[in-house]
């Protein structure tokens, strides 16, 4: 436990009769032991406390939810501690007092960002108001038994509640869980645990409380075991656990974009996905032959309507997919005809990337995943090693697979879980070492952006309240693990509530998360055409884990079907995706360079509106655009909040003030989408592919009202270059005044700006029309 306590208590030593009195030093102790705290600057508006046993060593503790990168030495180390000690560490001011062991940091105005103090339970307090905490990784609570999580509230504001945080898979309106011991307060501050892991209690009024729990060996598995997890694989490895260590970083949060830029420093940036990945992708289940897989795609030509991707199931967790039984690498012969490669080429004709479903070997007795790819020196290279399992992946590489979807997992432990999605970063690039790698995981936590991390929500119940439940999983998630989420459009586990209407909505919502995906069981009903077929695809009954039991009420009603209202509505939307592709890219950038999210709580851009931040059912796409779902049956309104400032209704351009609720009428055609003042949004004509080169000039529309500014960023989509720094950053800034566009290259200091050379229409929303200027690299200047 952690215990400041005087070895020789305090002794008053009287000097004559009025002599001052001294108090002796106090030694820090840990777990009963000396220990040692070290306070060190992390980044410049962050530090990183470390309380350990002093025999811990110098090093500092191990996580993979850390970059690999140099922390510098403490500056406060003390294993004793007599009076306060008051030290400026970076742009915080940080003062250490005893009885007990307490640390009080503010900023450079004054104002405080966190009080910790530490207990004889081997945790700690931290000082919260009643604001919204946010972030803490994917998910939410386990509903408590007996109740029904249709009617529970949606959790997206995690004060006032306890957190087990236990990984797991769940089904229900929040999907996985995946936590992170990172919390954000909407007041100014954040709090990430890198060590050890713990629960975490934000149930009383003014503080905070972090429990860690009991991981000494001998009672582990027990421990884990009664959290539902396997094998005692929920958990960082028992034997990385050292009783007593706490490694905190703490964050001024008072601007939120510093917050994220220094968060994303500590856990290693997000690198830039392959520009096929922000398309669309149709995901595949139970399989006929090769002739579906080619027919479907087909069909998607035909009706015009954009994809990227297709996905393919793999067999077990569906009767026939795309490999024989579940975990393998070997191609489906009842699927595959021909040989695998000829389908996968035909495939790439039609200008789609194709992805597979995978499952780790072994399960339960897969030892633990580590290394790196290639291997560092010393390093074991057995059978765990993930240069070796790589290696049973690169047959299906050779023959034209282009990405993977790693499945399951839920039984890896925390570390483990980063080092899968290391796994599938450093293994693509080994056999293909100029091809951005990409796959799709359930399980997730703080630090797989580095290694293109992207994460869905599992096998999620279809429902309305499921659909209002993901927009605040999302949100959370891309506080607190990575900018790339998304959810099985329309719902994975089929039911009686599964209808055209619920499923249009929620590919609406899709079209606005980073991971533009339809997946679910009856799975003709996640194709876009699907809802106008007479069969909704096969039922599936023999697969396990199907919470439902009554067997009619586990798929949707054939008198839903034959809808012929749903295509176009899910065709508009999808083209939507592909016209916004320049300023969606440019979010994947600025998720790259400066840690903020495609996929933006409200609080990112908004923190001194009280309102704005309690909202989890609305969010930002990016700094412009406000996203608003609707998440309610045959719904004919939508209430959206608009922060102060002049706001503009993307279909039809009226104008509106914010600092209030506003409702909007909705027909199954219309997603409520907002654009603020000032902004400027590039938008390309519909591709069919993200790679497809289009003819027609991009337009660039100005939403008048304020001043603005928006640095376009473009490369090839394919390569490592942009790590060399190499690209294009064109940049439009709006003088509303002046009723003036200029446009130049603006490239970050020391990177290469690529040429550019295009035709652009320059369209103000209100006034007066539009103008079409050739861009060549040289600034421009429009008046309009």
């Amino acid at each position: 436990m952690y215990i400041v306590k005087s070895l020789l208590t305090c002794i008053l030593t009287i000097a004559l009769a009025s002599g001052p009195a001294t108090v002796s030093a106090q030694k820090i102790t840990v777990n009963g032991k000396p220990g040692r705290l070290e306070i060190r600057e992390a980044e410049k508006n962050s530090v990183r406390i470390t309380l350990k046993p002093s025999d811990f060593g110098t090093d500092l503790p191990f996580t993979p939810a850390l970059a690999d990168r140099k922390f510098g030495e403490p500056a406060i180390a003390l294993e004793e501690i007599s009076h306060p000690v008051n030290k400026r560490i970076a742009g915080l001011n940080v003062e250490v007092t005893a009885d007990p062991l307490r640390i009080r940091i503010t900023n450079a105005a004054g104002i405080e960002v966190q009080e910790i103090s530490f207990n004889d339970e081997g945790g700690f307090s931290f000082a919260k108001s009643s604001d919204p905490v946010l972030g803490m990784g994917e998910g939410g609570p386990r509903p408590q038994r007996g109740t029904d999580w249709r009617t529970a509230p949606i959790q997206y504001d995690r004060n006032g509640s306890y957190h087990a945080m236990v990984p797991r898979w769940q089904s229900d309106a929040y999907g996985s869980r995946n936590p992170v011991a990172l919390m954000i307060g909407t007041d100014g501050w954040a709090l990430f645990v890198a060590t050890p892991w713990g629960e975490i209690d934000l149930r009383p009024e003014d503080k905070g409380l972090f429990i860690p729990l009991d991981r000494e060996p001998q009672t582990t598995v027990q421990n884990v075991a009664n959290q539902g997890l396997n094998q005692g694989k929920g958990l960082p490895p028992a034997e990385d656990y050292v009783k007593g260590l706490l490694d905190i970083f703490v964050f001024d949060a008072h601007d939120p974009a510093t917050f994220m830029k220094e968060l994303s420093l500590i856990s290693g940036p997000a690198v830039m996905p392959p520009l096929w990945s922000l398309g669309y992708m149709q995901s595949h289940r139970t399989l006929d032959d090769e002739n579906q897989l080619i027919g479907i795609v087909d069909s998607f030509r035909v009706k015009h309507i954009p994809i990227d991707a297709v996905i393919y199931l793999g067999t077990g967790f569906c009767p026939r997919g795309w490999n024989t039984m579940q975990p393998s690498f070997d191609f489906n012969p009842d699927v595959f005809k021909r040989k695998p490669e000829q389908v996968l080429s035909d495939l790439h004709a039609r200008n789609v990337k194709v992805v597979v479903h995978m499952v780790p070997w072994d399960r339960d007795r897969l030892p633990t995943l580590h290394g790196t790819i290639p291997a560092l020196p010393g390093e074991v290279l057995d059978s765990s090693h993930i240069q070796n399992y790589w290696q049973q992946h690169v047959g299906l590489m050779d023959k034209g697979i282009d990405a993977f979807w790693p499945d399951e997992g839920d039984w890896f432990n925390l570390f483990e879980r980063i080092k899968r999605h290391q796994l599938y970063y450093q293994g693509p690039l080994s056999t293909t070492p100029d091809t951005r790698p990409w796959s799709l995981h359930r399980n997730g936590h703080l630090g797989i952006a580095q290694w293109g991390g992207w994460v869905w929500s599992g096998d999620t119940e279809t429902s309305w309240k499921t659909l209002e439940g993901q927009i605040a999983v999302g949100i959370n998630h891309s506080l607190s693990i990575g900018p790339y989420w998304g959810s099985d459009i329309g719902g994975f586990y089929p039911n009686n509530e599964k209808t055209g209407e619920l499923y249009a909505r929620w590919f609406q919502f899709g079209a606005f998360c980073g991971s533009f995906r339809s997946h679910g069981r009856t799975w003709f009903t996640a194709l876009p055409w699907g809802w106008g077929l007479s069969d909704m695809g096969p039922r599936e009954d023999n697969n396990r884990n199907t919470p439902a039991r009554d067997t009619d009420k586990r798929n949707p009603l054939v008198s839903e079907m034959n809808n012929p209202l749903i295509e176009p509505v899910v065709k508009k939307y999808a083209e939507l995706r592909y016209q916004l592709l320049p300023y969606t890219y440019t979010l994947a950038w600025e998720a790259h360079a400066t840690g903020m999210p495609l996929m933006r709580a409200m609080w990112l851009q908004y923190p001194e509106d009280e309102k704005a931040v309690g909202l989890g059912n609305q969010f930002m796409w990016g700094a412009d655009l406000l996203i608003a779902p609707v998440f309610e049956k045959e719904a004919k309104t939508r209430t959206v909040y608009l922060p102060e400032g002049l706001w503009y209704d993307w279909w039809n351009n009226a104008e509106y003030s914010g600092g209030k609720d506003v409702t909007r009428e909705v027909s199954l055609a219309v997603m409520p989408i907002f654009v603020r003042a000032g902004a400027i949004i590039p938008i390309d004509p519909v591709r069919q592919y993200t790679g497809e080169k289009i003819s027609g000039p991009t337009t660039i529309k100005i939403y008048p009202g304020a001043d603005g500014k928006f640095t376009m960023y473009e490369d090839d989509g394919i390569s490592q270059q942009y790590l060399d720094g190499k690209g294009s950053w064109t940049t439009f800034s709006w003088n509303d005044k002046s009723r003036k566009l200029t446009i130049f290259p603006d490239a970050p200091e020391g990177a290469v700006n690529l040429p550019v050379s295009r035709e652009l229409v320059i369209e103000k929303v209100t006034g007066s029309g539009t103008k079409k200027v050739k861009y060549t690299g040289r600034k421009l200047t429009v008046k309009l």
